[in-house]
Formats: C-alpha cells, structure tokens, sequence
C-alpha cells in the first residue's frame, strides 16, 4: 500500500509542473500553463480519480479509467510521433513548445522527441496503471 501512495503522490506532485512552472537552477522543467488550462482539468480529474480510490470500492476502477485515459490521450500527443514520425510543421510546433525544457535525446525535425518531463510523467502514469491493476 505504501508503494501505491508513494507513485500516486509522485504522478500528482510531477503533473502539478503542468500548472505551475518547475525549474532547476537555470534550466526549465516543464512550463506550467496556469489554472485555466486542460492540464489543471486534468490533474482535478487525477485528484478526483485519487479520491474516489480511497472512499468507493469502485473507486479503483474508476482511478484506473482515469489512467489509461491519460495514458492513451499522452502517447497520441507524444510516442504516436516519436514511432511513425511527424510532419514537418506538427514537429516546429511541438520543438518550439518545448525548446526550453530539459531533454536527455535530441531534438529531431521528423519526430516528436518527449522531453525529459514528459517521460518521467508517461513513466509515472504507466506505474500508476500497473499499481492499480495489482492493488
């Protein structure tokens, strides 16, 4: 049970960086889009989902739709691209978005490359499905 509070808390602090703005020293983490964006319905709806996990027997269920959900909607925003490629101005769009943020693979013209950010996020939403399907 432990393992569960701590990825969930992990996932909800790391998402919280989509509303606010996370930076280490000099370099940006992620750059937070503010209250009136669809990455703070996002994280309500977690928070909801968060829960509804711990007060409903189905609350699990529930958490869990809510994952893969997120899951399914972040790989069509990121891996879709990153496997069969992207078109030139869907990569501008994305490399300009995310230029100033910490990335550990190379910025590609033909394929969305996640920054670091993203892939401790999608890292985090897949363990959080896994714990869910186990707990």
């Amino acid at each position: 049970m432990i393992v569960t509070i701590i990825l969930q808390a992990a996932l909800w602090l790391w998402f919280l960086g989509c509303t606010t703005t996370y930076r280490i020293g000099k370099y940006t983490l992620v750059e937070g889009m503010g209250i009136k964006s669809a990455e703070f319905v996002t994280l309500c709806v977690y928070s909801i989902g968060l829960i509804l996990f711990y007060l409903l027997p189905v609350g699990k269920w529930i958490l869990l739709a809510i994952l893969i959900f997120w899951f399914v909607v972040q790989f069509f925003c990121h891996w879709y691209y990153t496997i069969f490629g992207a078109t030139e101005r869907k990569s501008k769009g994305y490399n300009d978005c995310f230029r100033n943020t910490v990335h550990i693979f190379p910025i590609s013209e033909t394929r969305i490359i996640p920054d670091l950010y993203h892939i401790v996020q999608h890292t985090l939403i897949l363990l959080n499905i896994i714990v869910c399907l186990t707990h």
